[in-house]
């Protein structure tokens, strides 16, 4: 079954509605982060490839544009429908190409299927309007019209939702898009490509480049002319240099950047539910998420019982290879990342943190860690400023809400925050402070294909997502209207 979920994806440049190697005929290596192996090689585009793309997608672009709304929602809830029906093999990709346990990834597969149902239902919902000038001697006419050729740069750690929360928006809007995938997981993209194919997407309307070479693809593209929109989601040392780029040709964009969530637990929480919460708002996809909570205040009064609880959770999960039976914790995408979970926890050791579970690099091959919980946290720990990537819980404590608040907001990120409290004027109070584009009101987890996705501050541009999703691939027309 692994050999032939592998096997069927097309390893080719999808461009003009053709898989096409690459010009040069370089490939990338996709491996499997809990083995070390090798899955296969893809084609490993050079920026002559992504102007054939960008071509593509310009040529494309005024027919897609004039298709009917309904067409475009019609052929999002085919694939949508699609996608469903190959939930096991989607699922199972991903976990080999990315590590997440199987679980997981079948929650991804529902998740990023509904971003498609949700702009299939958007696309037949874009309005516009008209209304009678003040003076009475024109009527104000606003449509709305798709912004153009949209260059999208997804991540490795969501491969299929992403992908879907980008795509389907601008599938919607009129758009032809140029996709430019994680070179570490090209997999799903390169099948969500021949998924949109089957569904009846014309040719040229979706475009995707697969390159080690991200820098050397993305920068002519953006000063080219011919892009009109960019979504960027990574973080937010890209995003600026990307920003830079894009102001030469005053690009249109919206980006989801990087995070540093704090968790709260008041004094008054149920902490039941609160444990809950973290585990969901930490461990979710090994914590390798923009929302996962990196900082958890936690109230002086409860911070010990808390933490006994969290630990116990945390070291009952299972950690191995997402294929296998029972797996809770996968491993992390590489060496890298496996190497910055560990950095943090022995800085925050040297600051005089204490290891209650967890805190070892294991031996053998793969990228995992270990789920790790860590109490007296100082301020002066790097933790505090890292978002970590990975199963690292850092519980700190408060004495007062103010205190919380101060600490919450201290970091240049905004785009999550959580809290737990059983005070209906506090939670009000608090949420209303707390200075993130989401909240987790009692819950760990924020993301819904229904809800505008997207944070404040160094977080981001724009959102993903919702009924404002589809906003940031349209732009409004004003029409003047002389009346006699």
């Amino acid at each position: 079954m692994t050999t032939t979920v592998v096997r069927d994806v097309p390893k080719q440049l999808f461009i003009g509605g053709n898989w096409q190697d690459a010009e040069s005929g370089r490939t990338l290596s996709v491996d499997n982060p809990a083995t070390g192996e090798e899955l296969c090689q893809v084609a490993d585009a050079s920026p002559a490839d992504g102007r054939r793309a960008v071509e593509a997608a310009v040529v494309a672009q005024a027919a897609w544009a004039a298709t009917a709304p309904r067409a475009r929602s019609e052929i999002l809830r085919r694939a949508y429908d699609i996608i469903i029906t190959r939930t096991e093999d989607l699922a199972l990709l991903m976990t080999l190409e990315m590590g997440k346990p199987l679980a997981e990834a079948r929650a991804e597969v529902a998740y990023g299927a509904e971003f498609f149902r949700w702009f299939s239902e958007e696309a037949v919902r874009i309005d516009g309007g008209m209304m009678t000038a003040p003076d009475g001697k024109n009527r104000l006419l606003v449509t709305r019209q798709p912004v153009g050729p949209c260059l999208l740069i997804t991540p490795w750690n969501f491969p299929l939702a992403m992908g879907t929360r980008k795509i389907g928006p601008a599938i919607a809007a009129g758009c032809t898009i140029v996709l430019k995938p994680a070179p570490q997981t090209p997999l799903t993209s390169l099948a969500l490509a021949a998924i949109l194919k089957e569904a009846g997407l014309p040719d040229g309307v979706l475009n995707i480049v697969t390159t080690t070479d991200a820098a050397g693809v993305v920068e002519p593209l953006l000063r080219g002319g011919q892009i009109r929109k960019l979504s960027f989601t990574g973080s937010t040392q890209v995003g600026r240099i990307l920003l830079a780029q894009c102001a030469d040709t005053v690009i249109r964009t919206s980006m989801e950047l990087g995070g540093n969530a704090p968790l709260i637990v008041f004094d008054d929480a149920d902490l039941d539910v609160a444990v809950e919460g973290t585990m969901v708002a930490k461990m979710r996809n090994m914590g390798e998420s923009c929302c996962a909570a990196n900082r958890i205040y936690v109230h002086t009064s409860v911070a010990d019982e808390f933490a006994q609880r969290l630990t116990a959770r945390m070291a009952a999960l299972k950690v191995g290879d997402g294929t296998e039976p029972g797996t809770d914790v996968g491993p992390l995408i590489d060496q890298a990342g496996q190497s910055k979970a560990h950095d943090v926890v022995q800085d925050a050791v040297k600051y005089g943190a204490k290891v209650l579970t967890g805190g070892e690099l294991p031996d053998g091959p793969g990228c995992f860690y270990p789920p790790t919980v860590l109490t007296g946290v100082s301020t002066d720990a790097a933790i505090n400023d890292t978002e970590v990537f990975g199963p690292v819980a850092a519980i700190l404590t408060f004495d007062d809400e103010d205190e919380a608040v101060t600490a919450a907001n201290n970091t240049e990120f905004g785009l999550a925050a959580y809290l737990f409290t059983q005070n209906l004027d506090r939670a009000l109070r608090v949420a209303e402070r707390l200075e993130s584009g989401m909240i987790g009101l009692n819950t760990g987890l924020v993301s819904n294909p229904a809800a505008p996705f997207g944070g404040v501050k160094q977080s981001g541009l724009g959102r993903e997502g919702g009924r404002v999703g589809i906003d940031e691939f349209l732009e409004y027309k004003y029409i003047a209207v002389p009346v006699a």
